[in-house]
């Protein structure tokens, strides 16, 4: 890509955005983008209805998650993001890693019949995580039943309605 400005680790993010806020926009959801990622959240969704919950965001975007012998993916969190993740906050957080194919031609086509961003992302709460004595990252598993689309997102709304999510 001989003109383009975004660096590959950007357009992951880029993408990782797209993502999220059009499944928020399939939820019928606003997404509010921090100025700062200065408290591990690149992202706020809110919901309306009762008690009018929000769910607090860090998005990643990856081409290397590996597969476990029990299906789970295996990703390498920054330990300074998985100690935010874990804290306790008035707003529930997730953790969302968006899993592209290795082949960036295929993130994403355009025709005049769709609009396709290729593979998906998964979410973790990390709230009941203990403390890690790892230094530099900790390796957290996705399951791939927790997939973010529209009818999980807002399972989770009604978690956080609830004060938590599990």
């Amino acid at each position: 890509m001989g003109d383009a400005l975004l660096h590959t680790g950007h357009r992951q993010e880029a993408l990782s955005r797209a993502y999220i806020q059009a499944v928020a926009a399939g939820a019928g959801y606003v997404v509010s983008t921090m100025d700062f990622d200065m408290d591990g959240i690149d992202v706020e969704i809110k919901a309306g209805g009762a008690m009018r919950p929000a769910i607090g965001i860090q998005l990643k975007a990856t081409i290397n998650l590996s597969e476990t012998s029990d299906g789970r993916y295996g990703f390498d969190l920054k330990k300074h993001n998985y100690d935010l993740l874990r804290g306790a906050t008035q707003v529930p957080r997730v953790l969302v890693v968006l899993h592209l194919p290795r082949d960036e031609s295929s993130w994403l086509t355009v025709t005049p019949e769709h609009l396709m961003m290729r593979k998906c992302a998964f979410w973790l709460s990390l709230a009941h995580y203990k403390e890690s004595d790892n230094e530099t990252s900790v390796r957290v598993y996705l399951d791939p039943a927790k997939r973010l689309d529209v009818d999980s997102l807002r399972d989770l709304m009604d978690q956080s309605r609830k004060g938590a999510i599990r």
